[in-house]
């Protein structure tokens, strides 16, 4: 009888083998000898977990591995991202472009959380950025966000990093208004740039004026922009006096800037995508010592759960 395996039969076999996987099992599935499967493990190239002592492997991540780690121009060499703006995230996208050159595409378009998800459950985006209310209530919140679109359960949420949101204001104004009275500032007959439907910026806005019994109605709307940088944008050429934005967007700027609360800004992504060499670069750039230095000079940045896987569907 011939020893020789038909392709009938190792399809099969991998159909037969177990949701998890220990070093033999995922050896044999691979066909690599247990000693690479170490070494891919100590180097933390292949998805897997240590309970009570012993590795174990989904076999669901091990198969989304194979497939994202095949470099065939499509999948492992381009990154686009979506979601809400960030001026932290916009420079680490430009530093991974340029340490990459021609070599892989990452791209950062703001869409604002909403529009994002909705790219990244049509698979026209790897990942979005997000935020959906205060730090406080963001693990459950955002994953409550995520299970409203068809694709969540091939998702996970990782933590990026804390920031403080408020209100972009023009420096000039800023001295005439009363920082502590925020209701006072919300009721002020001042020109607002709002965000579009969808947008956490804007989300944060609407819950801080329901908390302060304000109407939306109410507020003086001279013109509606984009992402946090159209914000700022406007108010810098006069065209608004204040918008709902972050501490860091307001420093780049030369904005004045009144603080009201913290949120967590996350990133959704499809499983098998933060295994990608260039998403684990993102993660890594985000605690070297150049971007840590530049989010103290833009202010309003805790990474103190920087990486933290926050949801996952499994």
């Amino acid at each position: 009888m011939s020893n020789v395996k038909t392709i009938e039969n190792l399809s099969t076999e991998h159909e037969n083998q177990p949701r998890f996987m220990n070093v033999k099992q995922v050896s044999n599935y691979l066909q690599l000898n247990e000693k690479k499967i170490y070494a891919l493990v100590s180097e933390g190239k292949i998805p897997g977990t240590k309970i009570t002592g012993k590795w174990m492997f989904p076999k669901a991540l091990i198969d989304n591995w194979i497939i994202e780690s095949s470099h065939g121009g499509l999948l492992t060499d381009r990154l686009i991202v979506a979601g809400s703006d960030d001026s932290l995230m916009q420079r680490v996208i430009m530093q991974i472009a340029s340490n990459i050159q021609s070599n892989a595409l990452v791209s950062y378009t703001c869409t604002g959380t909403r529009l994002g998800l909705s790219l990244l459950s049509h698979h026209k985006a790897d990942i979005c950025a997000m935020h959906w209310g205060p730090y406080e209530e963001s693990h459950l919140r955002h994953p409550a966000l995520l299970q409203q679109y068809a694709q969540h359960q091939n998702w996970v949420l990782i933590r990026l990093f804390k920031r403080e949101q408020g209100l972009l204001i023009d420096k000039d104004l800023l001295k005439a208004v009363d920082t502590d009275d925020l209701k006072g500032i919300l009721e002020t007959n001042l020109r607002w740039c709002s965000r579009q439907s969808g947008a956490g910026s804007q989300r944060f806005l609407q819950e801080t004026l329901q908390h302060f019994m304000i109407q939306e109605d109410n507020l003086k709307i001279s013109c509606t922009a984009l992402s946090e940088r159209d914000s700022a944008s406007r108010i810098a050429m006069k065209q608004a006096d204040v918008a709902p934005g972050t501490r860091s967007i307001a420093t780049e700027f030369s904005l004045g800037f009144i603080p009201i609360g913290w949120e967590a800004f996350d990133v959704a992504l499809y499983r098998g995508v933060y295994f990608r060499t260039l998403f684990q670069s993102l993660l890594e750039e985000i605690k070297t010592d150049t971007c840590q230095k530049l989010a103290e000079q833009l202010g309003g940045y805790d990474f103190a759960e920087s990486g933290k896987l926050i949801w996952s569907a499994d």
